[in-house]
């Protein structure tokens, strides 16, 4: 059976540590295989806008641009519907690679056989 590992990436620069450990998670599983997809709610909706997670800074953390590239690379990253609407963000302001979707698409992700849904 494939496993897919469902993560939700619920804050930004105002809590950058829980920020840091769904990217670092998304980005391991990613590269370890792992069918990944990566939700950014909340103020974690900016690192979907090209440029802005070059300004995320956390000591001893890997660049979150680098974790970005990784799971595009590999696996789904998704912004929330409302929370790109309350930020004006369209899917033209987001980099290549990038949806915007909303509860029913993420409800239908964590509920399909083999999925594992975290939230950060």
């Amino acid at each position: 059976m494939n496993r897919t590992l469902v993560i939700k990436a619920t804050s930004g620069e105002e809590d950058p540590e829980r920020c840091n450990q769904a990217f670092t998670v998304a980005a391991a599983a990613a590269a370890a295989g792992v069918d990944v997809s990566l939700w950014l709610t909340g103020e974690a909706a900016w690192y979907a806008v090209p440029g802005r997670a070059a300004s995320f800074r956390l000591p001893h953390a890997a660049p979150l641009p680098d974790l970005l590239e990784g799971v595009l690379a590999a696996g789904r990253v998704t912004v929330c519907t409302q929370c790109a609407a309350r930020r004006d963000l369209t899917a033209q302001d987001l980099i290549d690679g990038v949806r915007i979707a909303g509860a029913p698409a993420f409800v239908e992700e964590t509920l399909q056989d083999g999925a594992q849904a975290l939230v950060y």
